[in-house]
C-alpha cells in the first residue's frame, strides 16, 4: 500500500505543527487580553508594569532591565536559538533537505520578502519612517498554523508542509535581515571576543562533544558578547544553534535541546512577549494611526505584497521547471496560502521595535500589524475554505 504524505513526515515535523497549532490559539488569547488591558481603566499600572524598570545591585555595581526589555532581548534570544534549530534540522534532514524539497518553499519565501518589502519602500521612501521596510517581510508561523487547524483535514498535507517550510526559510530571512539591516553600530572588541566564543563552540562540534552544559554556558557568553557588540543579542540565538550538532539518533544534543525548548518558547516566551508588544492604546486619533505612512506600508507589504509575492515567485518556479506543485493542490490554494503568508505578528513587531527609536512610529506599526495580521488571515481561511469545500 502507498503511504500517505503524512506517514512520511518526520516525527519533529509533526510535532512541531501540532505544537505551532495551539501555540497560535495562545497568542491570539493572550493578545486580545492585552488590548483590553491597555484600553482599560487600568491602562496606566498596565503599561507602568511593562516599562518600569527593576533594578538589581551586584556589590559596586546597579543592572536595570524593564520586563519588556528583559523580554525582548533575554527570552526572545531563547525564541531565536529554537528558531535556528528547527531551521537547522529542516534544512539537513527535514522537509528542506534537499534541492526538489527546498526548491518551492525558497521560492515562496523570497517572493513573500521582496514584494511586501518593495511596496512599504515605494510609500515610504524619502521619509523618516522608510526603516521599517523589513516589517512586513515577515510570516508567523504559529498563527498561520492556527488557522490552517481550524479546516482540519480538508487541508491537503502537501500544502500544510509548504507553508511551514516557507515560514521556516522566511525566518531566516527576518534573521539575517536584522543581523544586516538593523545593527546599530559595531563595537569590534566584542564582536572579536564573540568569535573566540564561536570558535570554541565549534571545536566541541567537531570534537563530538555530545552534552548540551559546555554549548549553553558558551551560549551565555556569546550573548553577552552580542548584547554589547551593537549587533542584536537574539542573533546569538541562532549562531548558537548553528553550532549544536545535530545526529540522525534520537540522542542528538539538536534534537534534545529542541524537545527542551518548545514547550516553555510556544507555552511561556511567546505569550509574554505578545503581552508585553501588544500593550498598544488606541488614541482618539485612531484614523491618524492607520493612515500614516508606515501603517499603510505596512498594510500593502502584509495584505497585498505576501500573497502577490508568494503566488508568483511559486508560478515562476514551476514554470521554469525548478519546482512542482505538491499532489492534490492547485494555485487557488496556494493563493489563499499566500493570504495567510500575510499574518506578520511575532517577527514583524519585533522587527518594528528595531526598525523605529519613535515611541509613535512604533504603536503605528504594532497597531497595522495586528489589523493587518487579521485581514490577511481571514481572507486565506475564507478562500481556503471555499476552495478546499469545493474539492470535497
Amino acid at each position: 500500500m502507498k503511504k500517505s504524505i503524512t506517514s512520511l513526515l518526520s516525527t519533529q515535523f509533526i510535532r512541531f505543527i501540532n505544537s505551532q497549532r495551539f501555540s497560535g490559539i495562545l497568542l491570539l488569547l493572550t493578545t486580545i487580553v492585552s488590548l483590553f488591558l491597555a484600553n482599560s481603566i487600568s491602562a496606566e499600572g498596565y503599561h507602568h508594569f511593562w516599562s518600569e524598570e527593576i533594578k538589581l545591585n551586584f556589590s559596586e555595581r546597579t543592572i536595570g532591565m524593564s520586563p519588556e526589555h528583559f523580554i525582548n532581548e533575554i527570552l526572545m534570544s531563547v525564541f531565536f536559538l529554537l528558531v535556528g534549530l528547527e531551521i537547522k534540522r529542516e534544512f539537513i534532514n527535514g522537509e528542506l533537505a534537499g534541492k526538489e524539497k527546498a526548491s518551492l518553499p525558497i521560492a515562496a519565501a523570497l517572493g513573500g520578502m521582496i514584494f511586501p518589502a518593495l511596496i512599504y519602500i515605494s510609500i515610504n521612501h524619502g521619509t523618516d519612517t522608510f526603516s521599517g521596510w523589513g516589517i512586513p517581510m515577515a510570516t508567523d508561523i504559529a498563527f498561520a498554523i492556527g488557522v490552517l487547524s481550524l479546516l482540519g483535514k480538508r487541508v491537503p498535507e502537501g500544502l500544510k508542509i509548504l507553508l511551514i517550510a516557507l515560514a521556516v526559510v522566511d525566518d531566516l530571512g527576518a534573521v539575517i535581515v536584522i543581523a544586516l539591516f538593523y545593527t546599530k553600530g559595531i563595537t569590534l572588541i566584542y564582536l572579536g571576543y564573540a568569535a573566540i566564543v564561536v570558535t570554541l563552540l565549534i571545536i566541541l562540534n567537531r570534537f563530538k562533544v555530545n552534552s548540551l552544559l559546555p554549548y549553553l554556558l558558551l551560549g551565555v557568553v556569546l550573548w553577552l558578547c552580542i548584547y554589547n557588540s551593537g549587533i542584536h543579542s537574539t542573533i546569538s540565538g541562532v549562531i548558537l544553534a548553528v553550532c549544536i550538532p545535530y545526529r540522525k539518533t534520537k540522542s542528538s544534543p539538536l534534537t534534545r535541546l529542541e524537545n527542551i525548548l518548545h514547550t516553555p518558547v510556544n507555552f511561556l516566551v511567546m505569550p509574554l512577549f505578545a503581552m508585553a508588544n501588544t500593550a498598544i492604546n488606541i488614541s482618539g486619533a485612531f484614523g491618524d494611526q492607520l493612515f500614516a505612512r508606515e501603517s499603510v506600508g505596512i498594510a500593502a507589504g502584509l495584505i497585498i505584497g505576501k500573497p502577490l509575492g508568494i503566488t508568483l515567485f511559486i508560478w515562476l518556479a514551476i514554470k521554469a521547471g525548478i519546482s512542482k506543485l505538491p499532489s492534490n493542490v492547485n494555485f487557488k490554494e496556494i493563493i489563499a496560502t499566500g493570504f495567510l503568508g500575510g499574518i506578520g505578528f511575532t517577527m514583524s513587531i519585533f522587527i518594528s521595535l528595531l526598525a523605529f527609536t519613535n515611541e509613535a512610529n512604533i504603536l503605528n506599526a504594532k497597531l497595522m500589524i495586528l489589523i493587518s495580521s487579521f485581514i490577511a488571515g481571514t481572507i486565506g481561511f475564507i478562500m481556503l475554505k471555499k476552495y478546499t469545500d469545493a474539492k470535497t
